[in-house]
């Protein structure tokens, strides 16, 4: 599948997943009274997420590799309350090879930081940048145990009942280059994670 064809699902997946959430808040906005008080769906307290991740890789990777497949860890701290939170987030991600080259499997453990900010109810952008730890680095034949790796992200926040929700996300994640030859591995991904306010 060509990559231009992989991205135009990831987008149209994450439109899908904004459009379904604005009918949805629509729909309670209409159905509320004005005297209720609305309580806000992604809470005031730290939050934690556990999730998967698959993605398309992009620029030279496409060359040799076909998607990404793996799970992350993220908690969310409040800043600034509703608007504002700093993110810790650590997971582990496959790059499968293309069944058609010899090239191995590039294993990253990427250890990130950074900013989640939500413009309007649910809606956020996010920022983050950290370390991707190279898992196996003898069989890529690269001297370095860590590239630098940074992650901008939308998505959206569904509440399913009480301090519990669906974080459904879109990002490109870069991590530099650690092979002589320039090549990074840069992919766009989707992130689908289960998340609870303490």
């Amino acid at each position: 599948m060509k990559t231009s064809i992989k991205l135009s699902v990831l987008a149209l997946s994450l439109l899908s997943i904004i459009s379904i959430n604005v009918k949805a808040q629509d729909a309670t906005t209409t159905t509320t009274p004005v005297t209720t008080t609305q309580t806000t769906t992604y809470g005031s307290g730290i939050r934690l997420s556990a999730g998967v991740e698959a993605g398309l890789p992009v620029g030279k990777l496409n060359n040799n590799y076909n998607w990404n497949f793996g799970g992350s860890l993220q908690a969310d701290f409040p800043i600034l309350k509703d608007q504002l939170y700093a993110t810790v987030n650590a997971g582990f991600n496959n790059i499968y090879a293309d069944k058609t080259t010899n090239a191995p499997d590039i294993q990253l453990i990427p250890v990130k930081a950074g900013l989640k900010y939500f413009p309007v109810k649910n809606f956020y952008v996010q920022g983050e940048a950290g370390a991707s730890f190279i898992a196996n680095k003898s069989d890529l034949g690269v001297t370095k145990s860590a590239v630098f790796v940074y992650a901008p992200q939308v998505g959206v926040l569904f509440n399913v009942g009480g301090k519990n929700y669906i974080d459904a996300g879109v990002r490109y994640e870069s991590n530099s280059k650690f092979y002589t030859d320039g090549n990074t591995s840069n992919f766009i991904g989707l992130r689908v994670a289960y998340a609870f306010s303490l």
